[in-house]
């Protein structure tokens, strides 16, 4: 997780890239790296966070608290409606819970990120042993205009979305008349079932130009990186 804030990161790029004052929604928040990087490099930045795994949001607003000026967290996943949601969560892989978790998946996902930093496969394979074991309970959803009305948000510089397989969910959550106020996405898509090329469709016919890289150490996996920002 670390890693995706750091040069040449997506998040860091992004992050620099943040005007003074910026509002930041911050979806899939975990314990608040990407806010808190944000924070750091823009002045007078408005986080706003969700996340719904209790065992993170507790950490998310102790890192808020230390490092942001201005922000606002809810303890609750982020979907197309609201409600009330099944959710995963993985004691000993937190960054991988979410509401579509699959643990075979996941630790296939895992154990290809590892060989491809050069640990032999037999101690990928080994390390992943169990990372997946997860903890089943259900969750508060709400959509992200949901969140912009809540929050009183009249501009969105950069809606971030990182929550493991629901990334088409919450992109189908903002309402037609909100789009025009998000200004930057940036997300990570699985490509399974055609989501990543549905979430890039989406995009697209809101306006956005998209990009869509894998990080090389990904090869072999189903994540991909999406960026989508106005032209010009």
């Amino acid at each position: 997780m670390w890693r995706e804030m750091t040069p040449p990161g997506m998040y860091d790029r992004v992050a620099a890239s943040l005007p003074a004052g910026a509002t930041v929604l911050d979806i899939g928040a975990n314990i608040g790296l990407l806010s808190v990087l944000c924070a750091r490099g823009a002045p007078a930045v408005r986080v706003i966070a969700a996340e719904p795994a209790p065992e993170l949001f507790a950490c998310l607003r102790l890192n808020l608290e230390l490092h942001c000026a201005t922000w606002e967290a809810e303890c609750v996943a982020v979907a197309d409606r609201p409600g009330e949601l099944p959710f995963t969560y993985y004691p000993q892989a937190p960054g991988n819970s979410g509401l579509f978790a699959d643990p075979v998946a996941d630790r296939e996902i895992t154990r290809r990120y590892l060989t491809n930093t050069g640990l032999d496969p037999e101690d990928a394979a080994e390390l992943t042993e169990g990372l997946h074991e997860g903890v089943a309970y259900r969750v508060p959803a709400v959509t992200v205009s949901e969140l912009i009305r809540r929050h009183r948000v009249a501009r969105v510089d950069l809606l971030k979305v990182d929550v493991e397989r629901a990334e088409l969910d919450v992109l189908r959550g903002v309402a037609d008349e909100d789009w025009p106020r998000v200004d930057r996405v940036v997300a990570e898509a699985h490509d399974e079932g055609g989501r990543l090329a549905e979430c890039a469709r989406l995009l697209r016919s809101k306006g956005f130009e998209v990009t869509v890289s894998q990080d090389p150490l990904l090869t072999g996996t189903v994540l991909y990186e999406v960026e989508a920002g106005r032209p010009g």
